[in-house]
């Protein structure tokens, strides 16, 4: 007799397909929005120029959504002045960091559930 195979059974978050399941965090998802989390998760703090040349990227573009980011609270902005030149230093805030996560977790899931099949 074979063995019944079991179904594959995708985390509650992978379902997002499924009604009353969680969806993707829209605010994350977006290409530029999870450069600048992604870029932040792995270095302490970033400037505005660094994360503009590193996500390729331009000045509207990239204060837009941090900005964004800002405002849900995944990120901090502190101003400042080097000399008489403005600086804007971004870091990740704790609760960016676990929205990240969450994120990812979720991404996993989608995958594995995927891979399952």
């Amino acid at each position: 007799m074979a063995a019944k195979r079991k179904p594959a059974v995708a985390p509650v978050g992978a379902l997002a397909a499924v009604g009353g399941a969680p969806k993707l965090d829209r605010l994350i998802h977006e290409r530029l929005r999870l450069g600048i989390l992604s870029a932040l998760s792995v270095n302490e703090s970033l400037s505005f120029n660094e994360l503009k040349k590193l996500l390729e990227t331009t000045d509207g573009n990239l204060s837009v959504h941090a900005r964004k980011l800002e405002e849900a609270g995944y990120l901090t902005c502190v101003k400042s002045f080097e000399g008489r030149m403005p600086r804007t230093d971004y870091r990740l805030s704790p609760a960016g960091k676990r929205a990240l996560e969450r994120y990812l977790d979720h991404m996993e899931a989608l995958i594995q559930a995927m891979r399952e099949k």
